[in-house]
């Protein structure tokens, strides 16, 4: 019974894992692939949207912004 709930227990530890990796490979594709076209190029140039997100780093607790 033991190793039937582990195993049950690790393949849903890969599973998460693996969600994870790919909602980064993703959302790095997405938003890299727009940053890049023709479009998103223009959509900066025209409406000079070229903020820079600032990191998780940057909104600490114990910065003054």
């Amino acid at each position: 019974m033991v190793l039937v709930f582990g195993s049950f227990l690790f393949s849903i530890i890969l599973w998460i894992a693996g969600i994870f990796i790919l909602y980064i490979v993703i959302s790095a594709a997405v938003r890299d692939g727009i940053n890049k076209s023709v479009a998103g190029q223009f959509i900066e140039t025209k409406y000079g949207i070229n903020k820079e997100r600032d990191s998780f780093l940057d909104r600490d607790l114990d910065n003054d912004k």
